[in-house]
């Protein structure tokens, strides 16, 4: 039963260091985002369609 115990607590630490990771990949990927299109808007002028 012990072993079960170890196994749950180092799969459990795994997902949370894994849901932390994903969460400040998508923080960063979000604001990078926003940045690229604020960069977009404020050269529209230069673009041609």
């Amino acid at each position: 039963m012990e072993k079960v115990y170890k196994l749950l607590k180092n799969v459990g630490g795994a997902n949370i260091a894994i849901g932390i990771l994903l969460i400040v990949i998508g923080l960063t990927l979000g604001i990078l985002n926003i940045v690229s299109g604020a960069s977009l808007l404020s050269n529209r002028k230069n673009i041609l369609f």
